[in-house]
């Protein structure tokens, strides 16, 4: 099991929070995905590692953006 937080900016309303959660909780392995509009925190829950790369595009996919 696997949990990592990422920051995503861009994120203004309950759509994005649903936008965010559909995409990166399509990733394969991916058991719950956690999002707090206000400070923009994801957290990303797994059964098995993800990368962050797949993270990003699936962030990307949902038109928003991972914090550097």
């Amino acid at each position: 099991m696997s949990e990592l937080i990422y920051h995503v900016t861009g994120m203004t309303c309950e759509h994005c929070v649903l936008s965010v959660t559909e995409e990166v909780g399509a990733i394969g392995g991916v058991t719950d995905v956690k999002v707090d509009l206000p400070t923009g925190a994801v957290t990303v829950i797994s059964s098995k590692e993800i990368g962050v790369d797949q993270v990003r595009a699936a962030v990307e996919e949902a038109g928003y953006q991972l914090a550097s």
